[in-house]
């Protein structure tokens, strides 16, 4: 048994897949908001009641919120910010009194898509989160690309590709610079363009005939078009899977491949932009797939 756990902002979830990637079962507890000590607690009782119910111990994996500094060991980068600065997987480890494994949730999302996912059989693939935040994972044969600095795939912190006049500088990014692609294509960068309360108003908006909530949505298609094009100039994957909730705009699976092309290296695009098939699971799953089928906990 392989039980995958997903750190969100918000939400922990776990779940238990059998040998074959079956979900058996999953559950969820709210986050608590600021409190480091408490969230190591309830990542060990959520483990541990999974294991009490199924009667059986599980190889643990862990989705994070950021990444481990390969200089440090302690957790960077985490939108949940009681956790940077941290030393999280020892921690973890000393609560679960056994060896986990830990990556950030857009590789985690990456990997599970991969293994049995909308990428299952992919030579290469990119998985995207479009949410809050905009990040992405590499896999490559089957096996996550994490990077010499562990920062591979932290696509929303590059800038935006060919960006227009009006586009220039950008507006500022928490990571300190301006026009990074998380500026322009997360849900609450889609929100302010269109001058809405949140992306989804964007989209009944323009649904009921709004002009300009669909011109909002058009230089998204526009934008993420050129965002994209450059993973594919560069890494060249053969699929591109979209996540998080804007990745569930059907739109962009018809109109990016439409736009991209016109910035991509090539007089032909073979890639494909796929949704995901597990959706808001994928996080979780991918953490369960940190331990291959044939691995034992020692």
């Amino acid at each position: 048994m392989r039980i995958g756990v997903d750190l969100g902002g918000t939400k922990i979830e776990a779940a238990a897949l059998d040998k074959d990637g079956g979900m058996v079962l999953r559950r969820r507890v709210p986050t608590p908001a600021g409190n480091y000590d408490a969230i190591i607690i309830a990542v060990r009782d959520l483990v541990t009641g999974v294991e009490s119910a199924l009667g059986q111990t599980g190889s643990v994996g862990i989705a994070i919120p950021g990444s481990l500094s390969p200089a440090t060991g302690l957790m960077r980068n985490a939108n949940s910010t009681c956790l940077n600065g941290r030393n999280f997987d020892r921690d973890v480890r000393a609560a679960l009194t056994r060896p986990v494994r830990f990556a950030n949730d857009a590789n985690c999302f990456a990997l599970s898509e991969a293994t049995d996912g909308a990428a299952a059989g992919a030579a290469s693939m990119f998985g995207v989160i479009l949410g809050t935040g905009v990040g992405g994972g590499i896999v490559v044969g089957g096996t996550p690309l994490t990077g010499v600095n562990a920062i591979a795939g932290e696509w929303g912190h590059t800038p935006l590709p060919w960006p227009r006049d009006d586009e220039r500088p950008g507006r500022p990014c928490f990571c300190g610079r301006n026009g990074c692609i998380e500026t322009f294509l997360s849900g609450p960068a889609l929100a302010r363009d269109g001058d809405a309360p949140d992306a989804a108003a964007i989209v009944e908006r323009a649904a009921s005939g709004d002009s300009a909530a669909a011109a909002a949505l058009a230089r998204y298609d526009e934008r993420l078009a050129r965002a994209l094009a450059g993973i594919v100039n560069i890494l060249d994957p053969a699929v591109i899977v979209l996540g998080g909730g804007l990745g569930r705009m059907d739109r962009l699976y018809a109109n990016v491949p439409r736009l991209w092309g016109a910035f991509i290296f090539s007089e032909t695009v073979a890639t494909r932009l796929l949704p995901p098939r597990w959706g808001d699971s994928s996080g979780v799953r991918g953490a369960a797939w940190l331990w291959g089928p044939d691995e034992t906990v020692s």
